[in-house]
């Protein structure tokens, strides 16, 4: 005779009593995007008193909205005031910090088609006058995480600017960059390899 579970799903005896593997835990990529992830781990420095680090706020012009009903209004159209520089910035031991975070799902490289200009001729800026400037990059197959200090991306920018590549090799990430471990508080440590590499 053979039993069911609800639904009409047959039970499988040979199957239930197959050795349960040990949970796991993995803290990285629990379905969270990585800003997502870094806002987390910027309110838990902000709430412990170790960096103030802040998401920059797109500067958006509303044109047109509609209210529908006296509570709720709907934005229907509205552009960006100007190109946005880069994605965080704040203060840590004192010292001005600047960085932009961003996400492939390539295994190999990380595409600079992922940078625009205008970010880095701000991150050139913020290096000239002696801040802490880098990018955060996530290969989320792979669900790595990296530091790069802005002076590595410039030099690949300015490479594939004359006519190089299009991308940078992970293996270039894991030589000048530094891998950034995945936890629970916080999600994304980067503060703990800012310590290491820039103090």
């Amino acid at each position: 005779m053979a039993f069911k579970y609800p639904g009409g799903k047959t039970y499988d005896a040979k199957r239930m009593s197959e050795p349960v593997r040990p949970f796991q835990p993995n803290y990285g990529n629990r379905g969270m995007t990585l800003e997502e992830d870094l806002n987390a781990t910027n309110e838990y420095y902000r709430e412990r008193g170790i960096a103030v680090i802040h998401k920059k706020p797109t500067p958006v012009q509303i044109v047109r909205v509609d209210y529908p009903k006296r509570s709720a209004a709907v934005i229907k159209e509205a552009y960006f005031k100007q190109a946005s520089t880069t994605d965080y910035n704040g203060v840590y031991r004192g010292k001005y910090i600047d960085f932009e975070a961003k996400e492939t799902k390539n295994k190999t490289s990380f595409p600079l088609k992922n940078f625009h200009e205008h970010q880095i001729h701000h991150m050139k800026q913020v290096l000239q006058h002696g801040g802490i400037c880098f990018v955060i990059l996530r290969f989320a197959t792979l669900n790595e995480v990296y530091l790069l200090d802005a002076r590595h991306l410039i030099a690949f920018w300015e490479q594939q600017q004359s006519g190089g590549r299009k991308s940078i090799p992970k293996r270039e990430i894991e030589r000048h960059g530094h891998y950034i471990a995945l936890g629970y508080q916080p999600r994304i440590d980067y503060i703990s390899v800012v310590e290491k590499v820039y103090f």
